[in-house]
């Protein structure tokens, strides 16, 4: 008789620390973490294609991900988290060609391209 007694106090214990796991409690702090590379405008428009894997690391950082098997492709990430909340993420990947700055892709648009395309649209227009 013991043991079914100490086992019934065993489960309600569990389930008791069970159900206070997603009690969340008024006015806790959620600190914003902040991860990756920081990425800006003023930062992509000083990339320029021709410039050398360490002049872009010069500019950019070290990447968050250098690909072991695919050495012509740098990734960066940059996340914003409050608490388990993603408030931003900006995403930019650079490829290489023989070991120069090939192209870009990402969230970001070197401004003299949007420039030129702003342009050209009003000349359409």
């Amino acid at each position: 008789m013991p043991k079914y007694i100490f086992i019934v106090a065993l489960l309600a214990i569990s389930s008791l620390l069970g159900a206070c796991s997603t009690l969340q409690f008024p006015g806790v702090y959620k600190i914003t973490v902040e991860q990756g590379n920081v990425i800006t405008q003023e930062i992509v428009d000083q990339l320029k294609p021709g410039m050398s894997k360490d002049q872009v690391e010069y500019i950019m950082g070290s990447p968050l991900i250098k690909d072991s098997f695919n050495a012509k492709r740098w990734d960066y990430i940059y996340n914003i988290r409050r608490g388990d909340e993603l408030h931003k993420e900006q995403r930019m990947t650079i490829f290489f060609k023989a070991d120069r700055l090939d192209y870009f892709t990402g969230d970001f648009v070197p401004t003299a391209i949007t420039e030129q395309a702003q342009q050209s649209a009003e000349k359409e227009g």
